[in-house]
């Protein structure tokens, strides 16, 4: 075979139009050897013949797309230094595009003989069965792709709904998908698939774990399988389960067709990214990659025993982003999906844990550092988890400026006011308007708050308002996994019922929560199939059913609770009264005679206006709450000043019905009901200033300005209404309780 020597960089396997360079990093290593597989398993082993600051390549003119690869690494085992080399070990490399095969959980994966770890725990010893019929394999991908005609989105924030889903579980029960791309990214591309997207206003989809993984040996046994896929094993390489058109590179064109298709409907890609750790867990864990290749340079070791491996994700191991090549290794792959893949932006998972670069958190750590100053990457959509299982992990609101967060505090207060809980009015508030005590003092905007309820981790949104606790059953744990802290509310009986009356205050809750999130300010994000019911039995911690339990059950859809879900939808983007670029000023609280209206006024049921005494009552489930769409400060993208009409919210968590006395007249002569989650039929109903409106029990009611004027004195004449759209229609949805 003609070998030449090739460039360091890029790093992975790279194909030119003629021939292929390999490239891989290993300062431990004494020598590597890349490995070519056939269809058959022969593998032919080249010894790469150049090494540039512990960058070991080669390039082979012969070497086409499709070939199958791995490495072997020649170097020191000696784990109490930190050491795992193993030539026996067949690796993947971590910058491979493309992977194939899957693993069979051979001891030959492991490099610790079979009898260990021995009775104290510790895994000793070295085992030299060669791993590679066992091994999942590289692949050489042909990296061009026809992006002519694609229109790109760049959807601002405030103008984004984020839709969170999981490829296979969104579409492999659809019955309009053929059967072969059901569960796959061309299913996801579907026109079935993007018009329910479309109609529900959806501008982004976050797609859960996407990268290369593997299912965990334990679940295998035991007949599961790790569903959720946050266990990474290759963070170049679209899984390749998902790819109708097979897995030798074409994986790679399918997801670039999926992407370019929703971009053509105007959504956006956002990819859940799993960079605290990977697939090979702690010590006892298999050697597939970063281990073998350089164990101290990927992961975080124990500072007093290198044998063990710091573990702040649950998971067996942490990434280490202390390294500058573990650093290199994520801004790569960020830039590379950006790039070549076309994403849209990311959600880190358990992203604390990114942040420590030494012990604890550190918002200001290295990894931070190079997404602000990079070019592509800083100008994405930068989404975090913020916490993780360390020590001090709980970081919400501690993210720098340029990011967003998962507002885990929006959640459990949300789901807290619904359900009744005491003294929650107060923080309610808080969320509902965009968390300013947590983003506001770092300079970031409404937007910094991902508003969400419900997402994959935990019940689904039926399930939210039909259990007190989580049935976890199937996942043959005894009821251990999972979160207890659900904050649920079954509304009387636990799971199915036959009862009218619980069946209609559940459809009222699921109503209330849809609501809210769309209506608060900050980016919504919406889990995939609470927007028709799906259900899990009360499972908290799906992450290894695969199956119809966690699949969309499109069957089965709820399709009022649809229906009612893309008319809110309609509501918030038609008005930008819901779509702040900042937070509320809220003052004057008592306005002198002939002064403007504030931005946002909050008064009891009585039509006061609340005053200390009313927020820091315990017993208080109930308010209203007057956004001005006159008090909108700022511009448009073209400049122009933003005016909208106002609406008055009516919150209702009480059990009982409550009389709400609408505000004076100079808050709005009269008023439309739009939204009545009661699931009343709320079309043509007006009403005057000042008139009394009954708020059913557990229910919202949203109100327009019938006129169509906004409220109150502007501070300067609007030259445009914006947005340029029709006025919207009535938004009840339905006779009853659908």
């Amino acid at each position: 075979m003609e070998i030449w020597p090739g460039q360091a960089y890029p790093l992975g396997a790279t194909f030119d139009g003629s021939g292929t360079n390999f490239s891989l990093f290993s300062e431990v290593a004494e020598r590597v050897e890349l490995c070519l597989f056939e269809a058959d398993g022969t593998e032919t082993r080249v010894t790469m013949p150049e090494m540039d600051g512990y960058v070991w390549h080669c390039y082979l003119p012969s070497v086409q797309p499709g070939q199958r690869y791995g490495y072997r690494v020649h170097g020191q085992y000696d784990p109490a230094r930190g050491l795992r080399c193993n030539p026996a070990k067949l690796l993947l490399d971590p910058y491979a595009k493309a992977v194939d095969g899957v693993l069979d959980w051979n001891p030959a994966l492991f490099s610790y003989p079979i009898g260990y770890p021995n009775a104290a725990g510790e895994a000793s010893g070295i085992e030299t069965t060669d791993s590679a019929p066992h091994m999942v394999k590289g692949v050489v991908i042909n990296p061009y792709f026809d992006w002519s005609g694609e229109a790109r989105p760049r959807t601002w924030y405030h103008d984004t709904v984020i839709y969170e889903a999981h490829v296979k579980g969104l579409t492999a029960r659809h019955p309009d998908l053929p059967d072969e791309i059901r569960g796959t990214y061309a299913g996801l591309a579907h026109p079935a698939i993007v018009d329910h997207l479309t109609r529900l206003g959806v501008t982004a989809v976050e797609l859960m774990p996407v990268h290369e993984f593997v299912s965990d040996q334990h679940l295998l046994d035991a007949g599961l399988t790790n569903y959720w896929g946050y266990n990474t094993i290759g963070f170049f390489a679209p899984h390749h389960a998902y790819s109708a058109s097979g897995a030798l590179g074409s994986q790679v064109q399918e997801f670039k067709s999926m992407v370019k298709t929703l971009h053509g409907a105007g959504i956006e890609v956002i990819l859940d990214v799993v960079y605290n750790h990977t697939a090979e867990g702690n010590e006892l864990g298999p050697t597939l990659s970063f281990r073998g290749i350089d164990n101290a340079a990927y992961y975080r070791l124990m500072d007093d025993d290198p044998r063990y491996y710091r573990d702040y994700t649950g998971t067996g191991n942490s990434l280490n982003v202390r390294s500058p090549h573990a650093l290199q290794l994520l801004m790569d792959s960020l830039r590379y999906w950006i790039t070549d893949m076309h994403v849209d932006g990311f959600r880190f998972d358990l992203a604390a844990t990114l942040a420590r670069e030494f012990y604890d958190v550190d918002r200001l750590s290295s990894f931070f550092d190079l997404v602000q100053q990079d070019p592509e990457v800083s100008q994405v959509k930068l989404i975090a988890e913020p916490w993780d299982v360390g020590p001090g992990g709980y970081q919400v609101g501690n993210f720098p400026s340029r990011w967003t967060e998962w507002n885990g505090k929006y959640r459990d207060t949300v789901r807290d006011f619904w359900r009744g809980q005491p003294a929650t009015l107060g923080e309610f508030a808080a969320r509902l308007t965009g968390s300013a005590d947590l983003y506001e003092q770092d300079g970031r905007r409404p937007v910094a708050s991902i508003n969400f309820v419900t997402a994959h981790d935990g019940f689904t949104l039926v399930d939210l308002v039909s259990y007190n606790d989580k049935h976890n059953e199937a996942n043959g744990e005894d009821g251990r996994d999972g979160t207890d802290d659900n904050r649920s509310w079954n509304c009387g009986v636990e799971g199915p019922t036959d009862d009218a009356a619980i069946s209609a205050l559940r459809s009222r809750q699921q109503r209330n929560f849809i609501a809210t999130l769309l209506l608060s300010q900050g980016v919504p994000m919406i889990s995939h199939g609470d927007e028709l019911g799906r259900t899990q039995q009360g499972n908290n911690n799906a992450y290894c059913q695969d199956s119809p339990l966690t699949w969309v059950d499109w069957g089965a859809a709820d399709a009022n609770l649809i229906e009612f879900a893309a008319a809110v939808a309609r509501l918030r983007r038609q008005h930008p009264t819901f779509r702040r670029r900042r937070f509320f000023d809220g003052r004057p609280v008592a306005r002198g005679e002939g002064e403007p209206l504030p931005d946002i006024v909050w008064m009891t049921p009585s039509g006061d206006v609340m005053t200390r005494e009313d927020w820091d009552s315990d017993f208080v489930r109930s308010i209203a709450v007057f956004l001005n769409g006159r008090g909108i400060r700022g511009t448009d993208e073209r400049g122009r000043p933003i005016v909208d009409d106002s609406f008055l919210l009516l919150f209702n968590a009480h059990h009982e019905d409550l009389e709400f006395a609408l505000p004076p007249e100079e808050y709005g002569a009269a008023w439309n009901v739009v939204i009545d989650t009661s699931g009343i039929d709320v079309e043509a109903q007006v009403h005057t200033a000042q008139a009394t409106l009954t708020v059913t029990a557990r229910s919202t009611v949203v109100l327009q300005a019938a006129t169509g004027e906004p409220a109150g004195e502007p501070d300067e004449p609007p030259a445009a209404v914006v947005p340029d759209v029709p006025p919207s229609a009535a938004f009840g949805v339905g006779n009853g309780e659908g």
